[in-house]
């Protein structure tokens, strides 16, 4: 069976590492794949000697407890023989984004798996309990549109599901605009640094209790009326408070750089300058800024970045990818109102340019798969 799913998500800690039950609900947004995609085939067959998994090109460790338990609870509630349970499984999974960089790879790359392996044995019933026992977030990016994700309150986790708020058809003029700052591997993880968080930080608890149920009901009404400018002003102050409380944990855990900060600065310069909150930005735990827009922004946006964050003189075609229109170049008018200085060329390393997506899809043609009939990659590198 081979999928194939992105997915950009909010933040939060957990209350239960082993069951990964999180403190507080959240509030996702699945992007387009046209752009951005996770691919994974998986394959059961009796000759399997064990179960093994590619990713990205390289074989990997199959003994990861969340991984693992993906596989058992999908077995265990799927409709399979006797004799298939027994089977092993192979598993190949690809993405075309950086991975571990802050642009939500595991949430992606869990969802996708669970995804494939819920089609694989037979099981038809809501997988988002089973995507989160991979990744916390996984849960949420097995819908298209705009997810909620509600904590729940059941020790066991039953009630910990996601929910979607909307479909991507619902707000068809959201745009995103991704700043890639740096595709490296960041120094310490998303699932650390949360479980750091929990353990030390008193500002992730204050954040939990008397910040986030507030915020997450305004957010959920600001999609459903799509009011642009309350959900920019959420999504920039529940980006900042999160990184807040990074630093707040101990060690700290400092995810954005210069850039990034200087990007932020940017942004609140030029919404200053037009009297309006026309761009929205949001890190994760990595430097690479996503921007929240409307399409009769994109122009106008992509043309002020180009002017402060100019290209670097080696940087190729492949600096803006994605159906981007054309770039407005901004009047001296409106550049003289942005009270910001441009920056060396080369600071952003590449634009992805997408939209909000529709979830999960399948792809039958053999040609997309990434196992041959014998269980074993495909080379697509």
């Amino acid at each position: 069976m081979h999928i194939h799913f992105r997915n950009l998500n909010t933040r939060g800690g957990k209350r239960d590492e082993a069951l990964i039950l999180p403190i507080n609900d959240s509030i996702s947004a699945s992007l387009d794949v046209a752009q951005l995609c996770a691919k994974t085939t998986v394959m059961t067959c009796p000759t399997f000697e064990s179960d093994r998994i590619w990713l990205n090109g390289r074989e990997e460790s199959i003994d990861n407890e969340r991984l693992q338990n993906c596989i058992r609870n999908l077995k265990r509630q799927g409709t399979l023989s006797t004799e298939m349970e027994k089977w092993k499984v192979h598993i190949c999974s690809i993405n075309n984004f950086p991975t571990a960089a802050g642009l939500a790879s595991s949430a992606a790359g869990y969802a996708c798996l669970s995804a494939a392996l819920a089609k694989l044995y037979k099981f038809d019933g809501d997988i988002s309990a089973i995507a989160r026992t991979g990744s916390g977030s996984a849960c949420r990016s097995v819908f298209g549109g705009f997810v909620r994700w509600y904590m729940g309150v059941d020790t066991e986790g039953t009630d910990s599901i996601a929910k979607q708020i909307v479909p991507a058809s619902h707000w068809p003029e959201m745009r995103i605009i991704i700043l890639v700052v740096n595709d490296l591997k960041k120094k310490v993880s998303s699932a650390v640094g949360m479980q750091r968080g929990v353990q030390t930080s008193e500002l992730l608890r204050y954040r939990a209790e008397h910040c986030v149920p507030k915020r997450i009901e305004e957010m959920h009404q600001a999609i459903i009326h799509k009011n642009f400018e309350k959900f920019a002003e959420l999504t920039i102050k529940d980006s900042n408070q999160m990184h807040a409380v990074c630093l707040d944990t101990y060690p700290p855990c400092s995810y954005l750089t210069d850039v990034s900060h200087a990007i932020s600065d940017l942004i609140h310069a030029y919404n200053n300058a037009v009297h309006s909150t026309k761009v929205a930005y949001t890190n994760d735990a990595g430097p690479n800024t996503v921007l929240y827009l409307l399409e009769k922004d994109v122009p106008e946006i992509v043309g002020v970045l180009d002017h402060f964050f100019p290209p670097g003189h080696d940087q190729n075609i492949d600096y803006i990818r994605g159906d981007l229109p054309s770039k407005i170049i901004p009047s001296k008018h409106l550049l003289s109102k942005i009270k910001y200085e441009p920056q060396i060329p080369g600071q952003i390393k590449y634009m992805i340019y997408t939209r909000i997506g529709d979830g999960p899809q399948y792809l039958e043609d053999p040609k997309e798969h990434l196992l041959d009939n014998r269980g074993f990659p495909i080379d697509h590198y």
